[in-house]
């Protein structure tokens, strides 16, 4: 082969390019995968994994040095002393706000898979069909039973725990075995299925850890020290599941320090030839050739891409011919609901540390029920006990604060609503050339905020967390809204949608670029709504899916 030249490249190496990479080097291809930042190898390079809390020099909490380093970052919980450089250089890779953004980035082989959530629901018929049926934004140009299969597929090689429920508007998939709940988890859920009559759902959170047999990865060991890495692979990351795949077929390429500046575009066949790359240690500037892109560098970032791509012929870039690159920014908004205290469960208690809380399903919106605002949300949380870092004020010092503090404190529990935004075309990112980063390149400008009907919901998803508790006995129950930030649920999507209809979508029904068809898009930027779950999964799901596509239409000799 010649140098430099390989049959696909894959941009990013996250969830959706590590999906990419596997998918791609399973059925033949030589593929080379570009990451802009540094590597982390598996287990190796996991450093902080196994330290106990007095091994770092302040006890894992954040410091002055970091808060200065990190003026983005330090607006919400992942900044810590852990694991500081798994998080991007914030002034070595600047943007600009327009209106506050939150903007959280993890620049290294595996991407946020190293650090997401990792709780893993399918979209139902509920979502895809939103947007045409209250007419919104552009219709998606697929349905649930198409994506079913492919959701099936990247469940079973992932590894999601969960329990089939029968819920319609949150579909059950092929399952581990869930994790248990608590005993109070066990009770509340109870009395809400009841009192409901079944129309509302506690369930256990379903999530990417090993809790039964799958190859190549040790179940999940409750350490709960997941975002620094998991050493066994409990969890899905592209470190411990996806990248070794790829690896095992001998048909992959792994740069890292990778900066992909732009596709290259030839406008004669309108396609994409390969990619221009710029070294981020030395600066060099190198081009790879190849017959199919995959585009999975983040949502922002592959739009990023795209606008500094063929501008020859676009003046926005590639993609910008429907006049929606950049346009219909999505995020979940959460940080509001209710908690409160457990009372009569004293002597009752729990063993280990569970990286996994309970689920209540999206119940707004559905069926009979019907509320002033279009979508919904879903609630995250869990019931657990107060430990020896609570606070007793009443025994300040000396034996009596350590008597006390052996003991295991209040039974509490919580739930916190992730909800909806719309996708409005406002809301957008554009290149801002006036300010660049350390290598001289543009930055994004981001303009989003959350509107009327994103309120609205935010004010049932505190009342009715709290009235849900009431209902199942919980005492002194409180709303709690820490406000929301733009980009602070860190599921930015939307920018390059999908659709039906060139001339409104960037993308076709196979992620596939209108304006060049060889290039596909298959990270959160190409979702055209965004459903009150969690999205990673389906980035795993319609990433195979495009893969599956576009092989066939290479053997078909039509890219």
């Amino acid at each position: 082969m010649a140098k430099n030249v390989y049959d696909a490249i894959v941009v990013g190496s996250g969830i959706s390019g590590g999906w990419a990479a596997k998918e791609l080097t399973e059925k033949g291809l030589k593929t080379l995968v570009l990451e802009r930042g540094r590597n982390i190898e598996h287990i190796k390079d996991y450093t902080a994994a196994t330290k106990a809390p007095w091994e770092f020099p302040h006890r894992g909490r954040r410091t002055q040095e970091l808060i200065e380093a990190y003026p983005v970052l330090k607006r919400d919980y992942p900044l810590n002393e852990k694991s500081p450089d798994w998080w991007v250089n914030e002034k070595e890779s600047p943007y600009v706000e327009v209106k506050r953004f939150d903007w959280y980035r993890g620049y290294h082989v595996g991407g946020r898979s190293l650090m997401w959530g990792r709780q893993s629901y399918r979209f139902s018929d509920l979502d895809f069909e939103a947007n045409l049926k209250e007419g919104i934004a552009t219709d998606w140009p697929v349905r649930y039973k198409e994506i079913a299969p492919w959701y099936s597929y990247v469940e079973k090689f992932a590894g999601i725990s969960g329990s089939k429920e029968g819920i319609p508007q949150l579909p059950d998939g092929d399952f581990l075995p869930a994790m248990d709940m608590n005993c109070v988890e066990k009770d509340v859920a109870a009395r809400i299925k009841s009192h409901y009559k079944g129309n509302r759902h506690m369930i256990m959170g379903r999530v990417a850890h090993v809790t039964g047999p799958l190859k190549g990865r040790e179940n999940c060991q409750y350490r709960n020290k997941c975002v620094l890495g998991c050493p066994f692979g409990g969890y899905f990351s592209t470190q411990s599941s996806t990248l070794p795949a790829a690896m095992a077929t001998g048909k992959l390429t792994l740069r890292p320090f990778s900066i992909v500046t732009k596709i290259l575009y030839d406008k004669d066949t309108k396609k994409a030839t390969g990619v221009e790359v710029l070294d981020a240690q030395t600066n060099e500037t190198i081009e790879y050739k190849a017959k199919v892109i995959f585009l999975c560098a983040s949502t922002l970032n592959s739009t990023w891409v795209l606008m500094n791509s063929a501008t020859n012929v676009w003046e926005g870039g590639l993609g910008s011919s429907s006049g929606q690159l950049g346009h219909n920014l999505m995020d979940h908004h959460f940080k509001i609901g209710a908690s409160g205290i457990a009372e009569g469960y004293d002597d009752k208690y729990y063993y280990g540390r569970r990286p996994n809380g309970i689920y209540i399903p999206r119940f707004q919106n559905v069926g009979n029920d019907k509320r002033d605002y279009l979508r919904g949300f879903g609630y995250q949380g869990g019931a657990s006990r107060d430990g020896w870092s609570r606070n007793v004020a009443e025994l300040g010092i000396g034996a009596e604060l350590k008597e006390a503090l052996s003991e295991p404190g209040a039974w509490k529990i919580g739930m916190t609503g992730f909800g909806e935004i719309l996708p409005y075309h406002e809301n957008k990112i554009t290149l801002d050339k006036e300010v660049k980063d350390k290598w001289g390149l543009p930055v994004l400008a981001i303009d989003a905020e959350i509107k009327e009907n994103e309120i609205k919901m935010r004010k049932d998803m505190g009342e009715e967390a709290k009235a849900m508790l009431e209902m199942a006995g919980i005492k002194n129950v409180k709303i709690h809204d820490s406000g929301y930030g733009f980009g602070q649920g860190i599921h930015e999507m939307g920018t390059a949608r999908m659709g039906h209809d060139p001339k409104d979508s960037v993308l076709n029904k196979h992620n596939q670029v209108w304006d060049a068809k060889n290039v596909f898009v298959t990270d959160g930027s190409f979702m055209t709504s965004g459903a009150c779950v969690n999205p990673s999964l389906s980035y795993m799901a319609f990433t195979a899916r495009a893969v599956d596509y576009a092989v066939s239409e290479l053997k078909k000799k039509n890219l």
